[in-house]
């Protein structure tokens, strides 16, 4: 096992280097400038098309509502990313690690709009009628032939990934998180999770949509209630937590108390590696759900992507990252949900069961949604005929990931991040003329229909 963590751990720190942290903050800049920041200016637009994406119209073409596909997508990026990602990400990195996941999200938003808008726009429909997309699609729709084997070397590594980031890490969370709270052990957390994930699993999108827009809004709202709770109990501590935030983001930390101290260099590579974990902004998995969205127009859903970077980072991580910093348990030698859990009970009553609930919901809804990831990342590689045996291994490997260890399976699902993030990044570069183009033309017809009713 040893060997294998060496290669993992050495591929991780090739996969992670500067040009990868670059390439994501760089696409996703490069995106925003090209798109005039029109997706931070057009924020409030994005949440108009969410609330009345939740009914569709009859010709509109897809599977399931905008809302839906959203929640679907968050079902997969608010999981153990927003609760034991921060966490770790401040441990090891520092408090100025936020920082750079804020960053990371801002241009962030840029790439999920691209990348839905690409998604809807060169999806195709299945012989059972369903509608498919994502990255391999957008690859070979809109690059052509020569360029295919991008789009095969990312379902290749999304379809892996999966079992990493969607499932295993989920799973080993849960498990941990009940067995420190609630003295459950680790493989009837395996179990247990397996039926549930295997009951929903055989429904396919339409069933996981449906469980996902009703559970994620809920533990949504139930965790950002708790936060916010937390940040009242030290709401004096606040201005003092965001001054550390920045200061730690540009200058060494030093160690205090159980924390190791942190280099610049690690605020920035464990943000940014984290943010992307917890939003998955350019790792071109949320896309695979927007596909299935009911929407004639990309731009549209594309609005409606990009709220899930904002929901998840921007809100989300950040009621999780100003917990951990404001009650001072950053430095308490912690980490992943242990360290969150340590905040939040230091300021709430039961504050550590409050956590262990939402992110055993969180891991539930995101294997969930990492299973369609994979699933049609499978089905793209070897056709239809895989699906349902895909989704039966999936099930399965559920309790594995509960009994494992937690250093390895995080080490392996961010290498997986990594590798699949480059041909999405590439492709988003080749394809940022059609996204242009047809944002533009979007608000151009907008902007006339506004004139033409005044």
């Amino acid at each position: 096992m040893e060997a294998v963590t060496s290669i993992v751990n050495w591929i991780n720190g090739v996969v992670w280097g500067i040009p990868m942290l670059l390439m994501i903050l760089g696409v996703g800049l490069f995106l925003s400038i090209g798109l005039k920041l029109m997706p931070i200016l057009k924020l409030g637009t994005g949440f108009k098309l969410l609330w009345s994406g939740r009914s569709t119209d009859d010709a509109d073409k897809g599977d399931v509502s905008p809302f839906n596909a959203l929640m679907t997508s968050l079902s997969a990026t608010i999981g153990t990313g927003n609760i034991a990602g921060v966490a770790t990400a401040i441990m090891i990195g520092g408090p100025g690690a936020l920082f750079w996941m804020w960053c990371t999200a801002l241009v962030g938003m840029a790439t999920k709009f691209s990348e839905a808008v690409l998604a809807v726009k060169f999806r195709e429909t299945d012989s059972n009628g369903n509608h498919v997309g994502g990255p391999m699609y957008y690859i070979k729709n809109g690059l052509g032939k020569k360029w295919a084997w991008l789009g095969t070397a990312f379902a290749f590594f999304g379809m892996f990934a999966g079992f990493g980031i969607g499932n295993t890490v989920q799973s080993n969370s849960v498990a941990d998180a009940l067995t420190s709270n609630f003295g459950v052990p680790s493989w009837i957390t395996g179990v247990v999770l397996m039926v549930l994930v295997g009951a929903v699993l055989m429904g396919g999108i339409k069933r996981i949509a449906e469980v996902a827009g009703k559970l994620v809004p809920l533990m949504t709202v139930f965790y950002i209630t708790a936060g916010l709770a937390v940040l009242v109990v030290y709401i004096d501590q606040i201005p003092a937590a965001f001054e550390l935030i920045i200061h730690s983001a540009f200058n060494p930390v030093a160690a205090q108390g159980g924390f190791a101290g942190a280099a610049v260099w690690a605020a920035i590579r464990f943000g940014v590696a984290r943010g992307v974990f917890s939003n998955e902004a350019g790792l071109g998995s949320a896309p695979i759900a927007h596909a299935a969205a009911k929407t004639n127009n990309p731009v549209k859903q594309g609005l409606v992507a990009m709220l899930g970077t904002f929901i998840d980072t921007i809100i989300v991580c950040s009621i999780t990252g100003l917990a951990i910093i404001v009650s001072g348990a950053w430095t308490s030698g912690e980490n992943g949900a242990a360290l969150t859990s340590f905040a939040f009970s230091h300021a709430l009553p039961m504050g550590n069961y409050i956590v262990a609930i939402a992110l055993a919901i969180f891991a539930f809804t995101t294997i969930l949604g990492w299973s369609f990831y994979s699933e049609k990342c499978v089905q793209y590689l070897f056709g239809e005929k895989a699906v349902k045996p895909f989704r039966v291994i999936f099930t399965l490997v559920v309790p594995i990931g509960a009994i494992s260890s937690l250093e390895f399976i995080w080490l392996l699902a961010d290498t997986l991040n990594a590798m699949m993030a480059l041909p999405n990044l590439v492709a988003l570069c080749l394809l940022s003329p059609v996204v242009f183009g047809l944002t533009r033309e979007y608000f151009a017809k907008q902007k006339a229909l506004k004139q033409a009713n005044s």
